[in-house]
């Protein structure tokens, strides 16, 4: 059994299309992904703030099994990244073409 504080990611391989869609599909995640397209990586309360905290804990849930997020604990904090170069292995373009149609639309 996992450790409480250990969070698990589908392996590259695992990352399903419609899963990444999904997850993908709501306005909320879609910020939380174009904030971390911008920066390297960023910590949890930083990426927006303007949520209650049980929505963010969700949306990153379903970024991070969805396999379009890693969160890593850092001591107290979580720092989160997007996982742009297994998206880009597993879904080549879809990624960015998500993002250009998000800043467009």
């Amino acid at each position: 059994m996992a450790a409480a504080t250990e969070l698990t990611h589908p392996a590259v391989d695992r990352i399903e299309l419609v899963e990444v869609l999904a997850a993908l599909g709501h306005p909320a995640r879609m910020d939380i992904v174009r904030t971390l397209a911008s920066a390297e990586a960023v910590y949890c309360g930083e990426v927006v703030p303007d949520l209650p905290r049980s929505s963010v804990t969700h949306h990153l849930k379903t970024l991070r099994e969805s396999g379009v997020i890693r969160q890593e604990p850092q001591g107290r904090r979580t720092c989160l990244a997007l996982r742009r170069d297994d998206l880009e292995a597993r879904f080549p373009g879809l990624l960015e073409l998500v993002l250009a149609h998000a800043q467009t639309g």
